[in-house]
């Protein structure tokens, strides 16, 4: 638990004394977020604030994971539970860092040209398939060398644990996992468009498996005493301190980027939180339970699903413009109200998503 606390702690600390930084820095480089011409008329005020933020609290959570780590070579070694760098951690940091880098190429483009292109789809689609491909193949074809021996990820479909009746085949699992990472990386980039909306959501969502995690390290196989309720989750410990060091550099880095914004993430801050919200749900071997947990990424994500299929069929719009947040932007709600109104949205599908897993394991010890 202190190795948790001190790794968030930590990642607050530099992401909150990092970001302004940063801002001079991206200033003095005019990295100025370009804004579309057929957005929300607010925006075009917002036109030149520096992008890329998501660089700070990357960079935050990978020197707090380590950081973290040296407070656990403190803890007596316990058989089985591994002190040290982890297989676990190269895949969630390495989902976090290259899906980051992704979006970075993409801020970078947009910076360079001074229009809101960036990558093109399939440029942005192939690399987000690449890393997701690469990090899915780590984790599902190397298994731990203590007991029990088990793999990052799963070759069973999860909704709290794994269904065994559901089992995917590696192959099939490594192609979930691809479609899991690209669909969390989307939604959180569709989701940041207001100062603080996907900061604050991805805040909540990190904490809740932060939580997570550390409950399925208290009860974790291979213990005698946890046999009837243990999670067969590989180094859920190490799961704990990297989400919770994301979630405390993003919580230092969204008193910047709350309203009015003096920084935004940028894809590289959205698609880099997004591949590593879904790396911890495939990893902790939560899946099905993914879309109750990030509830407004989901809607956000359907809001556009729903526009570009109602438009293509039909020729009209079911909202104003999509994702949703900009529906209530020309709806005439206020840019803060939208936030804190969404961030409730967000919070009540982590209370949902922690009472269900909750629920089971009382189902299972009861």
């Amino acid at each position: 638990m202190r190795s948790v606390i001190v790794a968030a702690f930590v990642a607050f600390g530099i992401s909150l004394f990092g970001t302004p930084l940063a801002i001079k820095g991206f200033t003095r480089l005019k990295a100025g977020q370009p804004i579309r011409t057929d957005g929300p008329a607010a925006h075009l005020a917002k036109k030149g604030t520096p992008t890329m933020g998501g660089v700070v609290f990357i960079l935050a959570t990978i020197i707090a994971y380590v950081v973290g780590h040296l407070v656990l070579l403190t803890i007596p070694e316990v058989p089985g539970r591994p002190r040290g760098y982890t297989l676990t951690g190269v895949v969630l940091l390495g989902l976090l860092f290259f899906m980051g880098l992704v979006g970075f190429l993409d801020d970078y483009l947009k910076v360079r040209r001074r229009n809101s292109g960036g990558l093109n789809k399939r440029g942005k689609v192939l690399g987000q398939l690449i890393v997701g491909a690469f990090f899915g193949y780590l984790a599902l074809y190397f298994p731990s060398d203590y007991e029990p021996q088990t793999t990052v990820g799963s070759q069973f479909m999860s909704f709290v644990r794994d269904m065994p009746y559901l089992d995917l085949t590696k192959i099939g699992a490594v192609v979930l996992f691809v479609f899991v990472i690209i669909a969390t990386s989307n939604g959180v980039n569709l989701t940041d468009g207001l100062d603080g909306l996907a900061t604050g959501a991805s805040i909540m969502v990190l904490t809740a498996y932060a939580v997570i995690a550390f409950w399925q390290y208290r009860h974790w196989c291979g213990e005698p005493a946890t046999n009837l309720y243990c999670y067969e989750v590989r180094d859920p410990l190490e799961i704990a301190l990297i989400a919770g060091a994301a979630a405390g550099a993003c919580f230092g880095f969204l008193w910047w980027n709350a309203s009015p914004a003096r920084i935004f993430m940028g894809d590289t801050g959205a698609l880099g939180l997004g591949g590593l919200i879904g790396g911890l749900a495939l990893t902790t071997k939560t899946i099905l339970l993914l879309p109750i947990v990030g509830l407004l990424f989901v809607i956000i994500t359907m809001s556009v699903i729903i526009q570009i299929i109602s438009f293509k069929t039909t020729g009209r719009r079911v909202f104003r413009m999509a994702p949703l947040q900009h529906h209530f932007e020309l709806a005439g709600w206020s840019e803060v109200n939208i936030v804190i109104r969404f961030w409730i949205i967000a919070g009540i599908g982590v209370a949902i998503g922690l009472g269900l897993f909750y629920a089971d394991f009382l189902r299972v010890v009861g």
